[in-house]
């Protein structure tokens, strides 16, 4: 558990970056997200190959694992475009409140349900979440495209944590992250073709930017978050993804000189306090029958 635990930070680390290249809008949101894709394939490929650690899984859990590529992809592809058509803000706030999704979707379906304490920490963390983007963006959010897409990014993430926890049940995080990187490199290439976005073209800080996508943001963090995954709880992990939220708002001061206020660093200690009760393993609250 803490190596899954220590993992999940680095990843965390390895994502909090992403929000901050794509608003860079050096590359179409479809397309960006199919090469981040498939460069994070090509990566991985040659070294499974030479170290022979495929494994070919049975046709149910192999179609699973396609499925939670075609999902993810999704996820990432709508949330590119969330972030460019609105604000990073935005469109993070509205994906980040997929621990509620997963929440819901975790007592409709498995049989692991979410515990008191995953509740409590959940309504912690996404008040200290909009507190640090500010209750007047919560309040103001436009219902267009960009919110559309940011709610439903939301609702993908919940899907693919969810399906990929029972699928990494059965079968390890190398082979199951070779198989989903394909499923999406070939999805999101079809989508791409298919709405006429340029797969050439792009500056050399445009090509660079969709390496370190690729390689940090996809490869490395989501090897450690499918690490993760596999050794502790869906719904434990997607909460813990807020603290994203934090990251990314440091970075994007140091970066791209956005202010950070005292409502974001007062929300930022609430969201951590959040995702820390949902790590408290005995009951704060107790209901008797």
């Amino acid at each position: 558990m803490k190596r899954a635990r220590i993992a999940l930070v680095i990843g965390i680390f390895c994502i909090s970056v992403f929000p901050i290249l794509v608003k860079l809008n050096l590359t179409p949101g479809v397309i960006s997200a199919f090469y981040r894709m498939l460069f994070s394939l090509l990566l991985l490929l040659p070294y499974v190959l030479i170290t022979r650690q495929l494994k070919i899984p049975n046709l149910k859990i192999g179609l699973l694992a396609v499925l939670c590529g075609v999902i993810f992809g999704s996820d990432v592809a709508v949330w590119n475009i969330a972030i460019q058509e609105s604000t990073a803000t935005q469109a993070s706030l509205l994906t980040n409140l997929s621990p509620v999704w997963v929440g819901v979707l975790a007592l409709l379906f498995l049989k692991d349900k979410p515990k008191t304490n995953f509740w409590i920490g959940t309504v912690i963390a996404v008040f200290g979440m909009i507190l640090l983007v500010g209750f007047s963006v919560f309040k103001n959010l436009d219902f267009d495209l960009a919110f559309s897409f940011g709610v439903l990014s939301g609702v993908l993430y919940a899907f693919y944590m969810l399906i990929s926890k029972e699928v990494l049940k059965s079968m390890d995080v190398i082979t199951f992250m070779t198989i989903s990187l394909a499923a999406s490199s070939l999805h999101l290439g079809v989508v791409s073709y298919a709405i006429n976005e340029p797969f050439s073209g792009f500056s050399d800080a445009g090509w660079l930017v969709l390496v370190i996508q690729a390689v940090v943001c996809q490869l490395l963090a989501w090897l450690l978050i499918s690490y993760a995954t596999k050794h502790m709880r869906a719904t434990r992990v997607s909460v813990s993804l807020l603290g994203q939220g934090i990251l990314a708002s440091a970075l994007a001061w140091l970066f791209i000189d956005e202010t950070i206020t005292l409502n974001m660093v007062l929300g930022g200690i609430i969201l951590l306090i959040g995702i820390g009760v949902t790590f408290i393993e005995k009951q704060l609250v107790t209901f008797k029958k």
